[in-house]
Order: structure tokens, then C-alpha cells, then sequence
């Protein structure tokens, strides 16, 4: 074993162990936020940049494009939280972490794909606009975390 350079206690290094009750009381002060309120929220603003989209443009290619980059969103953030609200993502930390790698690979993966069949997916298919779909329903990421629950206050 290899010691530490230097001597560090619990109380130095910032860790304590929590009681159940004080873990609880944690858990109400910074509740966790929901990975499928995120998905709900990247559907919404897909659909409404989809039909805003449409509506300037008039065009529902531009419209069809907008929603399917949101899509190529949405799909594989749906697959991600559902992978990581299964049984072996909570089994323990180290299978906790190697889910969320996976579950991101396989977001990643789905991605690619759903952007390579969208040139046969979308007739009149504008690349910018599905970027712009794409790029605006990512971003919901950040709202949320704008939006996360507050603490709770006592």
C-alpha cells in the first residue's frame, strides 16, 4: 500500500459520513432533477422551434428539417436517462459510472446515426435548419439546469 505524501483525516480531506436522517434532510435541500422533465422540455422546444420555424418560412421542409434535428436530440436523450435510471446504473458507484459512460457512447452513437438517415428520412432536407433544431433543443440542457429545483430553505 501506498501511503499518502501526506497525512490526511476524514476531517481534513472534507468527507463525512452521513447518518440516514442527515442524508435524507440532504436529499430535501437539493433535490435531484428528473433527466425525463429535461427529455419533456427538449420535446417541447423541438416542436415549438419546428413550428416557429414553419411559420417564418413557410415552408414545411424547413419546418420537417427543424423537427428532425430536435429529434436526433430527443431519441438518444431519452435512450440515455433510461439506461441510467435501470438497475445496474444505481447497483453501486463503479457500475454507476460505467453506465453513464455507456449510455453515453450509446447516445452518441444513436446521434450519428439518426444524422446520416436524415438526408433519406426528410424530403427537401436543409442542413442549416436541422442544425438550428439540433443546437436549440441541446441547449434545453442548460435551461434546465437554470430551472433545477431550489433548495429548500428551513
Amino acid at each position: 500500500m501506498i501511503a499518502p505524501a501526506f497525512p490526511v483525516d476524514d476531517d481534513e480531506a472534507g468527507f463525512k459520513v452521513l447518518s440516514a436522517e442527515e442524508a435524507r434532510q440532504l436529499r430535501l435541500k437539493h433535490p435531484p432533477l428528473s433527466p425525463w422533465r429535461v427529455v419533456a422540455g427538449q420535446c417541447l422546444v423541438g416542436c415549438l422551434a419546428a413550428l416557429v420555424a414553419w411559420a417564418l418560412t413557410g415552408r414545411a421542409s424547413i419546418g420537417w428539417s427543424v423537427a428532425y434535428g430536435a429529434l436526433a436530440v430527443v431519441i438518444p436523450a431519452a435512450l440515455f436517462a433510461r439506461g441510467l435510471m435501470g438497475r445496474f446504473a444505481s447497483l453501486n458507484p463503479v457500475s454507476a459510472a460505467m453506465a453513464f459512460f455507456l449510455w453515453e457512447m450509446v447516445k452518441l452513437g444513436v446521434s450519428v446515426f439518426l444524422l446520416a438517415l436524415a438526408p433519406r428520412m426528410v424530403p427537401g432536407l436543409s442542413w442549416v435548419a436541422m442544425i438550428v433544431g439540433l443546437v436549440v433543443t441541446m441547449k434545453v440542457y442548460w435551461v434546465a439546469l437554470l430551472m433545477a429545483p431550489r433548495r429548500v430553505k428551513h
